[in-house]
């Protein structure tokens, strides 16, 4: 869970958290981050206003707990048996995290609205899930050298461009782009 801003009072309740993620996932689906509000999600989440106000601050840090929460389970991928099927394996959650998962849509929002509002700008920089998501299966593939910026970039750099640019995801070659990691990463493919 991300941590942000606490206010003084009765501790969280789990099940109001919930309804109100699911909510700020509903309504951005529904009508777009541009028209979400704080009173929409509440009402939505059927909790009141103060409730959602003593948790979050905006409808940015909702939406980004939200896509935290999702994006750890989504792009987490289990060890496969060559490192070349585990990177084919993660190439495809990120694809599909960032061109049709509820919580990619959410990323995708805050990415656009960090571009004009320094505040999210800020606060997506706190918990960088798709870093950590490849560093992780970096580790796995290559244990003795360092997942560093410029392999992580290798990594998710053409899907996550591929994806942004609005290309169609059907034409994602994710065998090939997982090829082509490997080459760029200076290994042979497994």
């Amino acid at each position: 869970m991300i941590e942000t801003k606490r206010r003084g009072g009765r501790p969280r309740s789990e099940q109001a958290r919930q309804a109100v993620l699911h909510a700020v996932d509903d309504l951005l689906l529904e009508v777009g981050y541009a028209a979400m509000t704080m009173k929409g999600i509440a009402v939505r989440a059927g909790v009141g206003r103060q409730t959602v106000y003593r948790w979050w601050s905006t409808k940015a840090e909702i939406l980004f707990e939200a896509c935290v929460d999702d994006a750890e389970e989504e792009l987490a991928v289990a060890p496969a048996r060559t490192r070349l099927a585990e990177v084919t394996s993660y190439l495809d959650a990120l694809m599909r995290f960032l061109a049709y998962s509820p919580a990619g849509a959410g990323y995708r929002a805050l990415l656009a609205a960090a571009e004009h509002d320094p505040a999210v700008k800020q606060l997506i920089a706190t918990k960088d899930v798709l870093r950590d998501s490849a560093r992780a299966v970096l580790h796995r593939i290559a244990p003795h050298r360092p997942a560093g910026d410029h392999a992580i970039d290798l990594l998710i750099g053409p899907t996550f461009f591929w994806i942004m640019s609005g290309r169609d995801p059907a034409q994602l070659d994710i065998d090939e782009l997982a090829r082509s990691f490997f080459h760029g990463f200076g290994t042979e493919e497994p």
